[in-house]
């Protein structure tokens, strides 16, 4: 797991006339450091104790170094800070230490493909196609990087208990998608951490771009979870615009505070698209109407307003 290393100056040693000047050893922000503090600073939980006590030990690590100088001192550790937050928040990708199987030893993709050309086919367009293993000489990207080696399981003529498989061990994908952990274990969330489904019920691992629907457009993505939410596909003869900018423009897929796993509160989520300018103060103005005494019933779909929210086949303002 990604360790962060900040090396910070040391004032020069009692009795040193020439000002030399000693380096302290670094101190690292461990990865379930790192990890709850994406999770903070992402908004999604406000104690993140359980990520961090849960994450895995730091397999690789990344030195940011600056000189050594009094004027640098603080400028250096905020920009180490700063660069810090923008990997665990921004940037998702590490290269990782495989789930560990014991006796095990890596064989390397070919032995993969002898039997498994069905998930190594089109690995190539898989975002995971990126994912390196820098300890396994492979060559390129390992099937090992998420099944764990795989000698025994070649030895055994391929027995599922001899091999990894995250669909089935969601602490695999944690390795490197540790914030989706957190996410899960909001208070409305799909149900990854108790069993309910996987990982790989909405993500293809080996092809594309992670989601199950075909191709990479809005439609695509809305059909991983029509595959579920099967009330919500249509075809309506209104459709809700937000259906076009796709299911994650308003739900939160792996979890959220919010109930149905809205990414905001109540009416709190329709008014960042549909709030106007209004033309007097304190109105809240929308689609033309005044709604200040209208969304304290509740939410605009539960105050008996706008109940077909994804869609209607009879009204355009799908009031119903």
């Amino acid at each position: 797991m990604l360790m962060a290393v900040v090396r910070q100056p040391q004032a020069a040693a009692s009795g040193d006339s020439g000002g030399a000047r000693k380096e302290n050893k670094p101190r690292a922000l461990l990865a379930n450091e790192c990890a709850a503090l994406a999770a903070i600073i992402r908004h999604k939980v406000r104690d993140a104790s359980a990520v961090y006590a849960e994450a895995p030990q730091p397999r690789l690590t990344m030195t940011i170094r600056h000189r050594p100088t009094k004027n640098t001192v603080i400028f250096g550790a905020a920009a180490a800070w700063g660069l810090l937050l923008i990997s665990c928040v921004a940037v998702n990708r590490t290269m990782l230490a495989p789930p560990f199987i014991a006796g095990a030893t890596f064989v390397g993709n070919k032995e993969c493909m002898e039997c498994h050309e069905e998930k190594t086919g089109h690995f190539g367009s898989a975002t995971h196609a990126k994912v390196t293993l820098a300890d396994a000489k492979l060559g390129s990207t390992g099937c090992e990087a998420c099944h764990g080696a795989g000698s025994l399981h070649v030895k055994a003529g391929g027995t599922k208990t001899t091999i990894v498989n995250p669909m089935k061990s969601p602490d695999t994908c944690f390795q490197c998608h540790l914030e989706k952990r957190g996410e899960f274990s909001l208070a409305n969330s799909h149900g990854v951490l108790t069993g309910k489904m996987g990982c790989g019920d909405c993500h293809n691992p080996h092809e594309g771009n992670m989601v199950r629907g075909k191709g990479a457009s809005m439609e695509s993505a809305n059909e991983t979870c029509t595959t579920c939410h099967t009330a919500q596909k249509g075809p309506f003869t209104f459709k809700h615009n937000a259906m076009k900018e796709g299911c994650v423009s308003c739900h939160n897929p792996h979890g959220s505070v919010n109930q149905k796993m809205l990414v905001a509160r109540d009416a709190n989520l329709c008014l960042s698209c549909h709030l106007e300018t209004a033309t007097r103060s304190g109105i809240i103005l929308a689609g033309g109407e005044d709604h200040r005494t209208r969304i304290q019933g509740g939410t605009c779909w539960s105050a008996g307003c706008h109940e077909a929210i994804h869609g209607s086949h009879a009204s355009p303002a799908l009031r119903y």
